[in-house]
């Protein structure tokens, strides 16, 4: 019986090595080909010598080859041999384009055309491909406003060298331009209102008016959506295009239908968060206009309310019914409160060069703590304002349990190391030229990029046709990693003699500071400074006062200084809200030495409210005291307050306002200042602002004399433009009141560049 099995299983493996021999590739050719090589041929098939027969795998080795874009045919053919199966691909090679010409372009210049054309000499081309290059030329004039421009093709192909020559000829049609947008059916909006939606405008001195079909389709779906906004949930909006020799006349055909309005709100499923709660955050009411947009708004207001407690899984569903008494839509708020959720880890992404550790310290969410929505958004402000990144994004992953999430902190970063230069025109400075080199996320220890640290450094050198000013900065915003900064100013600056600007003499500074300060919480910082200047002044004027001559000379100043701020600002470059609350208390001489001894105290407070489209009203107060002790009879001339002009009260000249010289009318400063400025300003594009101001400011030579004369006021209108080399503002300003020594108002341009916005 052992035998019998052992013969048997002997034939068994016999009859199945010669059955699959037979079924063995030998070989695989190739044939037909002439341009593409057998390497890339055999590259894009999985069929090899050697392998099992499998009619699918050769199936879908054709669909490949087809793919490649390169043949017009291929096919396979199996021939069974002594030596195994030889498999044949059979391909033909699409023409290969040699030249290719446009004809009939004016409108539009061949380059442009050109790169909407995605083949080139030495492509394979066939009709399909040239169908769709066609149809891409047609979608390019029809963006510019010629959708009855007509595009074709001649297709020469050389047969015997399988080679091809195309030429695509335009056939420009003139501009479809509207002539008429006519509004009707509509009965509560208001055809102005309509027709504000709208790009596609009817054309006038101002506006081609060209008629652009993608842009009209988005126009209709733009009116349907706001009359849906609106609470018109069933409107339907009809169009008739009209086509003369003169062009377009579109009639919009609107039917309204009924308006919904709410009826009762309620709310139900709250649990861990009160109603009162709730209800604050909530803004629509009954008779309210109903939507589904706003019902969607209301429902994500009442889930920040969850989300900012922790409840990040929270579910809020509107459920909605209209009441047939009273035809108008009940709302229930249905709430799923859920867990809790706890923040298991914080992951950082994004980051290239800037450290892990220069992100975390801005973040005031941490790993095991409740997540917190306030804190979330309060930790994204912090690092938008660290001015390191282009794009700032939380997200959040599931953890490892079910209450638990991961925060995703994902930053694109930005550059932060750049050489700017460039020159311009201010009405203080006339001509003036600067150049920086800057690094603002600087760091010291890396030698290989000095960058990523969060540190601060700057190099800054200008020179105008009055002034000069040479300056190296450096500050460190946290040292042994706790939120204390220090910094340091090396300086040097000046001005030269011209009475039309208030300066009387030339003046020239060198100094420096050194800084140590300390954050108490997000909106609470507090410096200190030892500052030295050594001050000189030369070039009086002859007809110069008696107050500027005594001041003729060279003088060391010593000071110390204390800053305490506070600031609620959104964002510190471009606010929309919040509170800014500057001090600055100097003390001069004294205990520090010196040459002169002055107590010198400056406040800023500014308020920021927001209102439409971005826009900003900002109340601007100013406040400044001066005064001299011990052998100092009078403050410097060079550190009394100025007001007038563009930093102060616009449409009067620089440094003017208050005290003035009898004799010469040269500005005399003084040891108290107030300015006040309400000023809003209203964005039209991302780069450009748009102004109004009123303006309020007077000095006064002693601090008994605080607002015992009038305040100087001024209105006027002003351009804010961010240029690469730095923002500009231009502002023209109309004086209320008559100046010191001046006989007549007169309106001013004032013009200048900083390196802020």
């Amino acid at each position: 019986m052992r035998k019998l099995i052992i013969l048997f299983l002997s034939y068994l493996f016999i009859f199945s090595a010669y059955g699959a021999d037979s079924d063995v590739i030998a070989r695989v050719e190739i044939k037909g080909q002439k341009i593409v090589s057998d390497a890339t041929i055999i590259s894009k098939i999985k069929i090899r010598a050697g392998q099992t027969y499998n009619e699918n795998v050769v199936n879908e080795d054709i669909k490949n080859l087809l793919a490649t874009g390169f043949f017009e045919n291929a096919d396979a053919e199996k021939e069974k041999t002594a030596e195994g199966i030889v498999i044949t691909f059979k391909v033909k090679e699409k023409p290969v384009l040699t030249k290719l010409d446009i004809e009939g372009e004016h409108f539009i210049r061949k380059k442009k055309i050109e790169e909407v054309i995605d083949i080139k000499a030495g492509s394979f081309v066939d009709e399909y491909k040239l169908n769709e290059v066609a149809s891409k030329i047609k979608d390019l004039y029809a963006k510019k406003g010629f959708t009855q421009t007509k595009v074709t093709y001649d297709f020469n192909v050389k047969k015997d060298a399988n080679e091809a020559e195309v030429k695509f000829i335009i056939e420009e049609k003139g501009v479809l331009k509207v002539r008429r947008v006519k509004i009707q059916g509509n009965k509560t909006i208001s055809a102005g209102r309509i027709l504000k939606l709208m790009k596609t405008r009817k054309a006038w001195l101002f506006n081609p008016g060209l008629y652009k079909e993608e842009a009209f389709r988005d126009d209709i779906k733009r009116i349907t959506d706001f009359y849906r906004q609106e609470g018109f949930t069933d409107v339907k909006v009809d169009t008739e295009l009209d086509f003369n020799e003169k062009g377009l006349y579109i009639t919009i055909s609107i039917v309204e239908g009924k308006r919904y309005y709410l009826g009762t709100i309620q709310i139900e499923g709250y649990k861990d968060v009160s109603l009162n709660e709730i209800k604050k955050a909530m803004k629509l009411k009954t008779d309210s206009v109903y939507s589904d947009t706003v019902l969607y708004e209301e429902s994500s207001r009442i889930r920040s309310v969850y989300v900012d407690k922790g409840y990040i899984f929270a579910q809020i569903e509107p459920v909605t019914i209209l009441n047939p008494e009273t035809q108008k839509v009940d709302v229930t708020y249905k709430i799923i409160e859920n867990q809790v959720a706890y923040i298991e880890r914080i992951d950082i992404k994004g980051n290239i060069k800037t450290k892990d550790k220069v992100i975390r310290r801005e973040l005031r969410v941490y790993p095991e703590e409740r997540f917190d929505g306030k804190a979330v958004r309060k930790s994204k402000e912090k690092l938008e304002n660290l001015g390191f990144f282009e794009e700032v994004r939380f997200d959040t992953e599931p953890g490892t349990k079910p209450d638990q999430v991961n925060l995703v902190v994902d930053v694109k970063e930005a550059k932060t190391g750049h050489l700017s230069f460039g020159g311009g025109y201010s009405s203080i400075e006339e001509f003036v030229g600067f150049a920086e080199i800057r690094q603002k996320n600087f760091d010291y220890k890396n030698f290989s990029t000095f960058s990523g640290a969060g540190q601060d450094l700057s190099l800054y050198a200008s020179l105008g046709s009055l002034t000069s000013r040479y300056e190296l900065s450096f500050t460190n915003p946290w040292i042994f990693d706790r939120p204390y900064s220090f910094g340091f100013d090396v300086y040097k600056k000046g001005h030269e003699q011209d009475e039309d600007v208030g300066y009387g003499y030339s003046e020239d500074i060198t100094g420096g500071d050194v800084r140590l300060g300390k954050d108490f919480n997000d909106s609470l910082k507090a410096q200190i400074a030892y500052r030295y200047d050594r001050v000189k002044i030369s070039d009086v004027i002859d007809s110069a006062t008696s107050d500027l001559k005594d001041e003729a000379g060279t003088n060391d100043l010593s000071s110390g200084e204390f800053d305490l701020s506070y600031d609620t600002r959104d964002n510190v470059f471009s606010p929309l809200t919040g509170i800014y609350f500057t001090n600055n208390l100097q003390v001069t001489g004294g205990p520090f030495g010196g040459s002169k001894d002055f107590f010198k105290y400056f406040a800023r407070f500014s308020y920021y409210y927001p209102l439409i489209n971005k826009s900003v009203l900002e109340a601007r107060l100013r406040a400044g005291w001066a005064d001299p002790f011990s052998d100092t009879k009078n403050i410097p001339i060079y550190e009394r307050f100025f007001v007038g002009g563009a930093s102060t009260v616009r449409g009067y000249q620089e440094r003017k306002l208050g005290p003035v010289d009898p004799a010469t009318d040269d500005p005399l400063g003084g040891e108290s200042m107030f300015v006040a400025n309400l000023e809003y300003t209203y964005p039209l594009i991302d780069f450009l602002k748009v102004a109004t101001f009123f303006d309020a400011g007077n000095v006064w030579s002693k601090n008994s004399d605080f607002f015992s004369d009038k305040l100087y006021k001024s209105v006027g209108l002003g351009v804010r433009v961010k240029t690469p080399i730095g923002p500009v503002s231009v502002d023209y300003g109309w004086p209320l009141d008559l100046g010191p020594g001046e006989e007549r108002k007169e309106g001013r341009f004032h013009f200048n560049i900083s390196r802020g916005f």
